[in-house]
């Protein structure tokens, strides 16, 4: 079985989802333990180079800190190609807008491709490999709507790169409809925050003078947001 890698940064339920992850999938063997943790990793792609250094198999899983594992996914998919650049992505339900697709969902990424990555890619998942397949599967839903500041910095980040088109292979169609979904629809405690967060990710995603790696700089974001108030 592929390990699972667990990844967090300030999560404020990731303890207990970490901890979910681990009960429920958790298995020993020569290598220890198939489930593990990367955290505290300032830098998106730095803490995959490092969950993928932890990994123990060719190819791993990745669960996001705000990832709460749906009921039916059971993490036992399993790679037979011996194509070691395939990155295979689940859908993830969004609790506050209800939109399903790939954002927050599960990755399965092949360990010395994550290794080796492109550390100034804007959309790090979509830009690592031509060799890309989605699930259908919902493997989870990311619960980021916890407060705040973070419901807003997810909102924010997954518009601005819908809004600027540097994720690859999306289409104009689909992505206009998300980008209308996120920046008018809201159920929640944290609507307000999440359509707010939306409309200005989608406004910096357009400016032709923005720079998008700021959107993986998560002191930025909160100087950012704090801005916003």
């Amino acid at each position: 079985m592929h390990d699972i890698v667990f990844i967090s940064y300030k999560e404020p339920h990731a303890d207990k989802n970490y901890n979910d992850l681990y009960n429920r999938f958790n298995t020993s063997g020569v290598f220890g333990d198939r489930v593990k943790r990367i955290d505290g990793v300032k830098g998106i792609h730095k803490a995959h180079i490092e969950a993928a250094k932890k990994a123990n198999t060719r190819y791993f899983f990745v669960v996001d800190g705000d990832a709460v594992i749906t009921e039916d996914f059971m993490f036992n998919y399993f790679v037979t190609s011996k194509i070691e650049n395939i990155v295979h992505v689940y859908k993830s339900m969004n609790p506050v807008n209800n939109l399903t697709y790939g954002y927050g969902g599960v990755k399965l990424l092949p360990t010395n491709l994550t290794k080796n990555m492109d550390v100034n890619s804007y959309d790090m998942t979509t830009s690592m490999s031509d060799n890309f397949i989605v699930f259908d599967q919902v493997s989870n839903i990311t619960a980021f709507d916890t407060d705040s500041f973070n419901t807003w910095k997810s909102a924010f980040r997954e518009c601005a790169k819908l809004s600027s088109k540097v994720i690859d292979r999306q289409q104009e169609g689909e992505t206009n409809e998300r980008l209308k979904v996120w920046t008018t629809t809201g159920n929640g405690r944290f609507r307000e925050d999440a359509i707010r967060g939306a409309n200005a990710g989608m406004e910096f995603g357009f400016s032709r003078g923005s720079d998008l790696r700021l959107i993986n700089d998560f002191d930025w974001l909160k100087s950012k947001f704090d801005d916003c108030q």
